[in-house]
């Protein structure tokens, strides 16, 4: 897979965790620790993408 593809796959899931995200804050039945769990996830799919740029950048 190259970069821009890996890249591209990324923030189809950043942007899905975030709709995600989204709906369950909605819902008053939804977890607090569920939609922790979610944000943890989209952030560490962020700091991943970030990370890619640079490298690519550097490249």
């Amino acid at each position: 897979m190259s970069l821009q593809n890996h890249l591209a796959e990324l923030e189809r899931k950043h942007q899905a965790l975030e709709r995600e995200i989204e709906q369950a804050q909605a819902h008053a039945s939804t977890d607090d620790l569920d939609v922790a769990e979610l944000k943890r996830k989209k952030l560490l799919l962020k700091d991943e993408i970030e990370k890619l740029k640079v490298s690519e950048l550097q490249n």
